[in-house]
């Protein structure tokens, strides 16, 4: 973990629960999120900002004007954009260290996604 990092996440880090080589664990960790919607959203924006290292993002949908109000990783600047490409810059903007692999494709279910990423 570089300067920059320990800085980052330091109020995190200062909890008894998490301390440095929790934060490490974090860093360490992949995520995969099925859905980019009202839960996937701020789900993945939550972990980009804790520190998550690898995030899996999977979705096969575009962003509509419906979406807006409950999406809150897409803007109108994003409409007709793939949900997982505009989630993915939003992610990279909230955490520069994060790894986003991105998905255009609906999956099946979790044993798929499991043999096929890194999760």
């Amino acid at each position: 973990m570089n300067d920059e990092q320990l800085l980052r996440f330091s109020r995190q880090i200062m909890l008894p629960q998490m301390d440095v080589a929790g934060q490490q664990n974090l860093m360490n960790s992949s995520v995969l999120i099925i859905g980019m919607g009202g839960l996937g959203c701020p789900a993945s924006m939550y972990l980009a900002a804790a520190g998550i290292g690898h995030i899996t993002l999977a979705d096969d949908d575009v962003v509509e004007v419906t979406n807006l109000q409950r999406q809150i990783a897409h803007s109108h600047s994003a409409l007709g954009q793939s949900k997982v490409k505009s989630a993915k810059s939003v992610l990279l903007g909230l955490n520069k260290d994060v790894e986003v692999t991105i998905v255009q494709e609906r999956l099946r279910g979790v044993w798929e996604a499991a043999g096929r990423w890194r999760i």
